[in-house]
């Protein structure tokens, strides 16, 4: 991504946060790191690191996200980069960036005026040398998509890698559709024909059918394939879009397979991650 299309980014969730609607009313700091802090002509997303404070609504959608296994995060990371995309979100990990010595650049603290926010964005002037800062937490298994995967994903991935918990496979996901009229049925009655994640849902549960997988044992973002299928009876979930990510390492201790799709969009290629615990590999 250009940097000029970088800073549009950033500029459009700066207006965001002025208008101070719920929850970004929340947010308590905004940094800034990696190759576009460091003046990179060239970024992959821009890394953003939001610190923010929690209300009654928030700990009671949170919890309800937690229960569902979703991703809590799904409101906030909507509301402050809308429908634009390049933007990978740290939320409430400064201190922790911080201990691993990576520099932090302050965009805006409660208390300031968005413009405040403005120059210091415009402070940040291009730097030819920069470029690309090197992705940490990648192992060879997922390198060749390392930039697809947000950092908090690296981090689990290299943990559970490193633990020997899970082999990880990532490769390209060509469009498909499951031969299982089942399966077709169900990705066709859930998801409306331009969907991103109809797209998403044929492509991977084509390619489990070619690996052999019972799709009957396998639950599609959230839902099984088959109504009243057991949870124990699960061999795999399929994921799209980091949607249920934070009940990820659940399945896999409970030595269930998990396929992700990424990125879940109309248009772009797209790509797979199969990991599968040990026990199974």
């Amino acid at each position: 991504m250009k940097r000029e299309r970088a800073t549009a980014v950033l500029v459009e969730m700066l207006d965001r946060l002025e208008q101070g609607a719920w929850p970004l009313n929340l947010v308590e700091e905004i940094h800034l790191f990696g190759s576009y802090a460091r003046g990179a002509l060239e970024v992959g997303d821009v890394d953003v690191v939001v610190e923010h404070a929690t209300d009654a609504r928030w700990t009671r959608e949170s919890l309800d996200a937690f229960c569902d296994g979703r991703d809590s995060y799904v409101t906030m990371r909507q509301a402050l980069r809308g429908r634009r995309r390049g933007v990978s979100f740290q939320f409430q990990e400064r201190k922790a960036l911080e201990s691993e010595g990576i520099d932090l650049s302050l965009l805006w603290r409660r208390g300031e005026p968005v413009v405040t926010a403005r120059q210091r964005l415009a402070a940040l002037t291009p730097d030819p040398a920069a470029g690309r800062a090197p992705r940490d937490h990648v192992l060879p298994s997922y390198e060749a998509i390392a930039d697809l995967l947000p950092r908090p994903v690296r981090i689990d991935l290299h943990r559970l890698c490193t633990e020997g918990a899970v082999t990880v496979a990532a490769f390209s996901l060509p469009d498909a559709w499951p031969t299982s009229a089942r399966a077709a049925a169900h990705v066709q009655g859930r998801w409306a024909l331009n969907s991103p994640l109809r797209r998403a849902a044929a492509a991977a549960l084509a390619r489990l059918e070619s690996t052999g997988q019972a799709l009957e044992r396998v639950e599609v973002h959230g839902q099984h394939l088959v109504y009243g299928t057991a949870d124990e009876a699960v061999d795999c979930f399929v994921d799209l879009g980091w949607r249920y990510w934070r009940s990820a390492e659940r399945y896999l201790d409970d030595g269930q397979a998990w396929f992700e799709v990424l990125p879940a969009t109309a248009r772009q290629p797209l790509h797979a991650l199969h990991v599968t615990p040990v026990a199974l590999a």
